[in-house]
């Protein structure tokens, strides 16, 4: 009876060792992926550079890795264990890109980014207005209007706060540069959530049950002068993009809306976007950055054209 007793000490020892371990292994943070801005680029050029960061808040980054998640075809990555890569061999289409980071404790994290191959003779134009004048918040705060402009959001946002408000967002570009006759060829629409959100909960840009929105065309006029809850501008379901709930607080958006683009251009019906949640109900939101956000201005809403 004495010898296990003895052993007592041992095991005690063994059992705190472990579970000092499995506090350290539990308690550490998974670092951060940033895989870099989406790019296009137009054949013959066929080559593509791939520059993205890590970051580990109580730690630091020891490994890389590129790698495709998806494309027309294969493509060839140079050096896929470095921030930064060549990619060659890419063909007309869309791909997507991963950048996994290592930390010193083996925790990974992912981040993604979007390569456009546009075809050759095509002509591309980048839409990326500051502080665009005709960008809206459609809002009605506690049965009156309070419609205005964006400020720091754009966003499809149902909440209570004292009043109970409903928020849809009204976005147009610029398309006079492109000719009426053109054919459009690709068109994203690319959106960045807000992280600090001054809306919602505050804290999360995508936060709720029911935070699916769609992403309209508006197919009449409106004008800033005399836009409100009660006369806002009409939209269709024609060719609408419903993006799907999530439950991450951050997520951007690459969507394509080359049929709404067409319409606008071939039409001369160029009246916008409209963000409306699916269901208006409290407590969903979904938030991105503004054309008036200006400590980021590389992540204000931006349309890539292609066209012939």
């Amino acid at each position: 009876m004495i010898k296990p007793l003895c052993a007592l000490p041992l095991l005690s020892g063994l059992l705190l060792f472990l579970a000092g371990c499995t506090k350290e292994l539990v308690s550490n943070k998974v670092p951060i992926s940033n895989a870099g801005n989406s790019q296009n680029i137009m054949l013959p050029t066929d080559t593509v550079r791939l520059s993205g960061t890590g970051s580990d808040s109580d730690g630091h980054v020891v490994a890389y890795l590129w790698s495709q998640v998806s494309g027309p075809s294969a493509s060839t990555i140079v050096n896929p264990g470095s921030p930064s890569c060549l990619v060659t061999g890419l063909t007309q289409g869309t791909y997507i890109f991963q950048l996994m980071v290592t930390d010193n404790m083996g925790a990974t994290g992912v981040g993604t980014t979007t390569v456009v191959v546009n075809p050759g003779g095509a002509k591309a134009v980048t839409i990326q207005p500051n502080n665009n004048p005709t960008e809206y918040a459609v809002t009605i705060l506690g049965g009156s209007d309070a419609t205005g402009p964006t400020v720091a959001s754009l966003e499809a946002d149902a909440w209570t706060s004292g009043s109970t408000w409903i928020l849809r967002g009204l976005v147009k570009f610029d398309l006079s540069g492109i000719p009426a006759t053109a054919s459009i060829k690709t068109a994203n629409l690319y959106l960045y959530s807000n992280p600090t959100p001054n809306t919602g909960n505050m804290v999360d840009a995508n936060y709720g049950s029911s935070n699916s929105f769609t992403i309209q065309q508006v197919t009449s006029n409106w004008s800033t002068s005399s836009i409100n809850w009660g006369n806002q501008p009409a939209a269709t379901t024609a060719n609408q993009v419903v993006i799907a709930a999530t439950t991450q607080s951050r997520l951007d958006l690459n969507v394509d809306v080359t049929a709404m683009i067409a319409s606008m251009v071939n039409n001369n019906t160029n009246y916008g976007f409209l963000l409306k949640l699916q269901t208006e109900v409290i407590y969903n939101s979904s938030i991105f950055l503004s054309s008036h956000n200006a400590t980021d201005p590389d992540k204000q809403p931006k349309l890539d054209i292609t066209y012939q």
